[in-house]
């Protein structure tokens, strides 16, 4: 599994790295970096939206069926299928929408972790010469065993670098302007704010106390702005209004025990994805989307009669008159 969410890892780092020369700060190339990713992925969004919007259209029919075939699983999925189909609907079509973004922040997640794998895309056989010896080195050779060991040598690069002959030229020199590169508002992005056996203990040992406290207070902000700007949020069922706030609070504790980087990432996708809501409202209304999908449903339907094709005329005839009709073409001839 690691393999997997390491090549995610990999190819986000490719970007982030671009962003990062472009503005020597990764604070700042990470916040490019999720506006990016959500004008790329804003697409989608409207397809979810149009999603949600035809699903809740056609909430009231599927309670009926539900309720006309409760006893019987199978002709209820077929009665489903058929509305469906009727109404051009794909239940399915916002998933994909709810899954990338949880990739990307895995991917972001790998890519903060391994900066010289993911990153800076140095091989492994160099780095793992260099976590070598850094297990021989007094004093951080403890570091070289921990999953952050790689970020332990970019945060390090000053008084490990005379070790690091295993570079190239050209990887020391990107290993060196990208170890100065992670201060953002006199944050280090590349430590972690706790340490996950004591949270608390150690929640205020430095400045990156305000990481976690942001996660938690700006998705709660986001999410309550959210309800009160969507009805079709409004009207869902309790417990799925705890989970999103359940969800604020599991944020936190992760950024309390990831790299600080990945808790800015969230605390900046959060804000981003609350003017894409806004944005999302203003030109893509519920109520707009669903005279829209009426508008093409209606506009289907009447298409699909003057696709018809007609028949002669002695197929309307009833019987009787198709019999007289052939007779008196007989005496004709």
């Amino acid at each position: 599994m690691n393999n997997i969410f390491n090549f995610f890892g990999s190819i986000l780092g490719y970007p982030l790295w671009w962003l990062y020369l472009l503005v020597r700060n990764y604070g700042v190339a990470i916040i490019l970096f999720t506006v990016i990713i959500n004008a790329l992925l804003f697409p989608f969004s409207i397809k979810q939206q149009r999603s949600m919007a035809a699903t809740g259209k056609l909430a009231l029919k599927q309670q009926q069926i539900q309720k006309k075939y409760a006893k019987d699983k199978q002709r209820m999925q077929i009665e489903m299928e058929k509305l469906y189909e009727k109404e051009g609907v794909n239940p399915a079509g916002g998933c994909f929408t709810m899954i990338l973004p949880f990739l990307v922040m895995i991917g972001l997640f790998y890519t903060v972790q391994n900066p010289l794998s993911n990153a800076l895309h140095i091989s492994n056989d160099a780095i793992g010469k260099a976590l070598d010896m850094l297990g021989r080195i007094p004093g951080v050779s403890g570091a070289s065993n921990t999953q952050y060991a790689q970020i332990g040598i970019v945060k390090n690069f000053a008084s490990l670098s005379p070790y690091l002959t295993m570079f190239s030229a050209g990887e020391t020199a990107r290993l060196q302007s990208f170890s100065h590169g992670f201060m953002f508002c006199s944050l280090n992005l590349l430590d972690t704010p706790c340490d996950a056996s004591n949270i608390f203990g150690t929640l205020f040992r430095s400045n990156l106390w305000v990481i976690p406290v942001l996660c938690l207070v700006v998705y709660l902000i986001t999410q309550y702005l959210s309800f009160k700007m969507q009805p079709s949020m409004q009207q869902q069922q309790g417990c799925m209004k705890f989970m999103f706030y359940f969800m604020a609070f599991i944020s936190a504790w992760f950024a309390c025990t990831v790299p600080a980087a990945v808790g800015f990432y969230w605390i900046v996708s959060s804000i981003v994805g609350f003017f894409k809501i806004i944005i999302l409202n203003v030109w893509y209304s519920m109520d707009d989307l669903n005279a829209q999908a009426e508008a093409r449903h209606i506009a289907r339907l009447e298409q699909e009669e003057t696709d018809i094709e007609l028949l002669p005329a002695r197929a309307y005839l009833p019987k009787a008159d198709e019999k007289k009709m052939a007779n008196a073409q007989k005496r004709q001839k």
